[in-house]
């Protein structure tokens, strides 16, 4: 259990620095709030074009009254709340996908060979890197760029990319706090996919935790269906990540959000 706490606020602290620490005009126009609810993070983005953003995590279950207070008036049209152990819903939750925490000694995550070039992104290319991320996950450009850019040289984040001669053709980020990383923006441009982007870049963030002083390091990814694959899992398990637990995603709408998708 303590593990999964500390999985859980690696997680929460990202999410939470993602949307806290971009530069103020795009955190104003993208609606922005944030409050610590029971140990963890409720985050909110009104204008989130992707309905991605809003999310609360690492709390205690008790706290979950509060944190749909939050949203209630927070003006967004829906949140994901990520919990685990929860028994019984209140009737304005509904069931999401389950996703799959893993964890490891950063300094037992191994390398897979590639044929790309993978390091840290400069300064001159944090927008490039940043546009990569959002075109692979369908995201729009524009304030979600500057959100994902601004990580590069802040304190606490080392983004990481993969290059084809000079164009970025993955991305991924790591941050890290309090002895702990987590991975996340994890995106190959689909023509680049299979040559080993990925675990490459999972090696070298885990290599970069471990030389900041992480004793661990998390990251999470969805569980397939029955039958199914995911190549993030895969790639995860490869380099030496083992599954911790499973974790619920529970959807919050507004009441005036219109019809269920």
């Amino acid at each position: 259990m303590i593990e999964d706490l500390d999985a859980e606020r690696a997680e929460a602290e990202f999410m939470h620095d993602y949307l806290v620490g971009m530069p103020e005009p795009e955190r104003t126009r993208l609606g922005v709030t944030a409050a610590r609810i029971g140990g963890g993070v409720a985050l909110a983005m009104a204008a989130d074009p992707t309905n991605y953003w809003s999310k609360a995590l690492g709390f205690d279950p008790g706290a979950l009254d509060e944190v749909i207070s939050f949203y209630r008036t927070s003006g967004v049209r829906q949140a994901v709340i990520q919990l685990t152990g929860l028994e019984s819903a209140p009737p304005e939750l509904e069931r999401g996908g389950t996703w799959i925490k893993l964890g490891a000694d950063p300094r037992r995550v191994t390398a897979a060979p590639t044929s790309l070039r993978v390091g840290p992104v400069p300064d001159g290319e944090a927008v490039a890197w940043a546009n990569v991320i959002l075109d692979t996950f369908g995201m729009p450009r524009g304030d979600l760029t500057t959100m994902l850019a601004s990580t590069v040289g802040r304190p606490g984040w080392q983004p990481f990319a993969a290059w084809d001669g000079d164009r970025i053709v993955a991305g991924a980020n790591l941050f890290h706090q309090d002895g702990r990383a987590a991975l996340n923006a994890a995106a190959t441009l689909p023509e680049y996919r299979g040559r080993g982007a990925q675990s490459a870049l999972i090696a070298a963030r885990a290599a970069a935790a471990a030389e900041a002083g992480c004793h661990r390091v998390y990251a999470e990814t969805g569980k397939p269906e029955p039958g199914g694959h995911n190549p993030s899992l895969a790639n995860m398990v490869r380099a030496g990540l083992e599954p911790l637990y499973e974790r619920d995603n529970w959807i919050w709408r507004s009441p005036g959000a219109g019809v269920k998708r």
